[in-house]
């Protein structure tokens, strides 16, 4: 932040600036206003939002607006064939490493520009009605901004060390929004769940930062020319444990095997926030950070991409099974979530090829899973219930809800010709061709598993008779339009990626110099037409005469599994947290008891036996020659008061006695 607002006092400073091309409109060369609209306007709320009328969203949702406006002209520019460009400022200098704060901006980060703004835009207005009422409404909104914000630097670094920098804000924002109803301890549990799990793999991350640094010869954090080290490096070595180091960030933030498990935890905070952690911003981080590092991936040992591959077929299965058993929506769609970032990590793990695939998912995912977080969000606020089990039947009461939230699910299953489809088929596509055909086996079971569980979830939410107690109503108008025009969004944008009409998505994002010729392969369309279709068509027999009984149950000892997490937090638990609790701090709290407290309390015991000596010097000789200067001092003064009797002849005769003893001396 502090960088960015230095552009303010720094443009137009040529000897500053550096431009790899000069970009071709004025919006993408002021990009760095974006994030500070996001951060201005949450100053603004927090400073005068309880004085503003509607209590302070209108700053938010005004800066957001705008930064979606610049977004759109950033867009343009590659629109038009704009190429990339570049402004850094000097920050400070430690020895040979040269630290600059700036932005950068090529096709992806003009894509991820349009994601996070759209989106929070979203999540800004649909929180009007949302959040109505609620007695941290203002700072709600201060947060959220702030949360924003910090993408949106993660976005438009320019340098590892700026990102860093955002990665970690989002990090405290998330752990204030998922805990913004902390009286409640479960959210409470969750916020520091989500903190210190994605902590975790921040560490790994900072290492592959500094090693990333090393490749550069200690001289600069800039991502251009840490991708250029790393291409030119001849230490593969050092090269791969910077990919590797790197990618355990996008582990935890991503949230991937084996760190998965705080962002289903996440659904207890509000559910506007889910639809901005889950859509454009936290786990989408992660797979954005090794986008714009993919150089550093591709230098290394093809081993690491295996493994980048490998975590996300893993992940892929392991969240999707879990999204089978789940009755709260929320978790249904957090499940969900995990899997489809598995899809893009799997993608990226293929290597050039699977680059553009991997981000158009990401930009598909983000409208239609946006639509449906907001669409449960609703469902949630007329039932008063995140359980499925105390829906049904609310098609019939909440008909928007319930069209947009079909075309969201429909997306996600990935039924054309909708926005999932495309991205999805695409992915699949990368894998047939690279021959990784255990890993297309994979993605094709999880795509059959995704339609099976979307459909689930619609049949129990939306279908057969009301379970529930509560009176049932459509969202307000606030809620709705949000849902309205992401749906809308999820009709159409995956025609960007479609092969037969140019696919201009892949020649704003691609890697290495030419972007390549979009193909599309009917037998890899049919494909996935037909994990579709069979997984819906099961989930449909099962689900399509839910009344109580939940079919999944009697997957037997495998529901339980399911249920139990794979005793993934269990081992975490018992293996990590409960150890540190009660056996770690028990040893910790008696060495802090028994020698830190013993050293402590020895000194105080060592000072007073050393006090009583001191005392007695200080109290029998200091004092004694201090109090005893003071009584011949008063002795002296008393004498003198004998002769001071006021009478001037007595002070005659005492002058005349002095005289005449000084005559007598000097005659002597």
């Amino acid at each position: 932040m502090v960088g960015l607002i230095g552009f303010l006092a720094q443009e137009g400073g040529d000897a500053a600036a550096a431009v790899t091309q000069r970009a071709p409109n004025w919006f993408v060369e002021h990009a760095f206003l974006i994030p500070l609209f996001a951060f201005a306007s949450a100053a603004l709320t927090l400073f005068f939002g309880k004085r503003t009328p509607g209590k302070g969203p209108v700053y938010g949702i005004a800066a957001i607006g705008l930064g979606f406006i610049f977004a759109l002209g950033v867009v343009w520019s590659f629109v038009q064939g704009g190429g990339t460009y570049e402004r850094n400022i000097d920050w400070f200098t430690i020895g040979p490493l040269h630290m600059q704060l700036g932005f950068f901006v090529d096709g992806l980060t003009a894509v991820m520009l349009i994601v996070v703004t759209s989106i929070s835009l979203m999540v800004h207005i649909y929180s009007l009605g949302y959040m109505h009422g609620d007695k941290r409404y203002t700072w709600f909104y201060v947060v959220l901004s702030i949360f924003t914000g910090a993408m949106l630097v993660v976005v438009l670094a320019s340098n590892l060390f700026l990102l860093l920098v955002g990665w970690e804000i989002m990090g405290v924002c998330s752990y204030l929004l998922i805990g913004h109803w902390y009286e409640d301890h479960a959210n409470s549990s969750a916020a520091i769940k989500a903190f210190l799990t994605t902590r975790v793999g921040d560490v790994p991350f900072m290492f592959g930062i500094f090693a990333c640094v090393l490749l550069t010869g200690m001289t600069t954090t800039n991502i251009v020319e840490v991708s250029h080290a790393a291409a030119t490096s001849t230490n593969v070595a050092l090269v791969t444990a910077a990919a590797l180091l790197m990618f355990g960030g996008t582990i935890g933030k991503s949230a991937q095997f084996p760190l998965y498990v705080w962002l289903p935890d996440a659904m207890a905070g509000p559910t506007p926030v889910s639809a901005l952690i889950h859509a454009a911003t936290m786990v989408a981080a992660g797979i954005y950070l090794v986008a714009r590092t993919f150089e550093v991936f591709i230098a290394a040992n093809p081993v690491a991409l295996t493994i980048v591959a490998t975590i996300g077929g893993i992940t892929l299965m392991l969240a999707a099974l879990l999204a089978l058993v789940q009755d709260d929506i929320k978790k249904v769609l957090a499940y969900s979530t995990i899997s489809q970032l598995a899809y893009m990590v799997a993608a990226l793990g293929m290597g050039e090829a699977g680059y553009p695939a991997a981000m158009f998912h990401l930009f598909t995912h983000a409208f239609f899973k946006a639509l449906l977080f907001l669409g449960a969000g609703s469902v949630i606020h007329a039932a008063h219930s995140n359980n499925m089990s105390d829906m049904g039947g609310l098609r019939k009461h909440m008909k928007v809800t319930y069209v947009t939230f079909l075309i969201g699910s429909l997306a996600l299953a990935g039924v054309p010709p909708l926005a999932g489809f495309f991205s999805k088929d695409e992915i699949i596509l990368v894998s047939k061709e690279g021959h990784h055909y255990l890993l297309m086996v994979t993605l094709v079971v999880g795509a059959v598993i995704t339609a099976f569980y979307t459909t689930r979830m619609v049949l129990k939410t939306f279908f057969g008779e009301y379970r529930g107690t509560e009176h049932l109503h459509e969202s307000p108008r606030t809620m709705t339009v949000p849902l309205v025009l992401l749906a809308i969004t999820t009709c159409f944008v995956g025609l960007l990626g479609f092969a037969p009409v140019g696919a201009p998505f892949m020649d704003w994002v691609y890697f290495g110099g030419v972007p390549e010729t979009p193909v599309f392969s009917p037998l890899v369309a049919l494909i996935s037409i037909l994990a579709v279709a069979i997984g819906g068509f099961f989930g449909w027999r099962l689900y399509r005469d839910y009344t109580e009984i939940d079919p999944v149950t009697r997957l037997g000892g495998f529901y339980d599994l399911l249920v139990r997490k794979y005793y993934l937090d269990d081992i975490y638990f018992d293996g990590i947290v409960r150890p540190v609790r009660d056996t770690w701090s028990a040893g910790v709290y008696w060495f802090n008891q028994t020698v830190l407290d013993g050293i402590v309390n020895g000194a105080a015991a060592l000072t007073r036996g050393l006090s009583g000596p001191i005392m007695w010097l200080d109290r029998n000789v200091i004092d004694g020659i201090v109090n005893g200067a003071g009584t011949a001092m008063e002795s002296f003064g008393k004498g003198l008061r004998t002769i001071q009797t006021g009478k001037v002849q007595w002070y005659a005769v005492g002058l005349f006695a002095g005289v005449v003893a000084l005559a007598v001396f000097f005659i002597r």
